[in-house]
């Protein structure tokens, strides 16, 4: 099996499933074999993995690229709808944030440092509003925890009790909207 190997100062062998190849990611001591090991263990994950990714580029072949304008167009709008969203959200969560940031995003929904800083992708505009506010909750979740532990996600759903059914949305129809900005 063909894998591309990235190693840094981490601690732990890690795999991912990048441009329909396999890619892992390395400590700076592990050796050749350790790797080769580590990824025939794992045989069974990357082979799921990339089918589902190959099934996921061929449910998106057809996707209509959205223009330049459009994008922007996009972005405008989401630079006033998302903020009155945070607004709305963060005094039931209880936190407050710092700046929020709208971009057209390869791979993420939404993000946020540890500053307090909210980022966005503008392609969440093409979603349904319900599903543009499970993300804004997610990520506002995480200025009470910067992890996906229980614990997260009891905040997640006390303040949007149908976040798994948002979350399924955009796990099925998240890759054609990516799709239309990205390519």
């Amino acid at each position: 099996m063909e894998y591309r190997v990235i190693r840094s100062a981490r601690k732990t062998l890690a795999l991912e499933i990048k441009d329909g190849g396999v890619l892992v990611r390395a400590p700076l001591r592990a050796s050749d074999r350790d790797i080769a090991l580590f990824v025939e263990r794992h045989k069974d994950w990357i082979e799921k993995h990339l089918e589902k990714a190959a099934e996921r580029e061929k449910s998106t072949e057809n996707v209509k690229r959205l223009t330049f304008e459009e994008i922007n167009a996009l972005a405008d709008k989401a630079m006033t709808v998302i903020p009155e969203r945070i607004r709305y959200f963060a005094p039931l969560i209880g936190v407050t944030y710092g700046r929020i940031t709208i971009r057209n995003q390869r791979s993420k929904w939404g993000s946020c440092s540890g500053k307090g800083n909210l980022n966005f992708n503008c392609i969440l505009m093409l979603a349904p509003p319900e599903v543009l506010d499970s993300v804004v909750v997610h990520e506002l979740c995480h200025l009470k925890e910067m992890n996906h532990s229980a614990k997260f996600y009891a905040e997640v759903l006390r303040v949007f009790p149908t976040y798994y059914e948002q979350y399924n949305w955009l796990k099925k129809n998240g890759p054609k909207l990516m799709k239309m900005s990205w390519g």
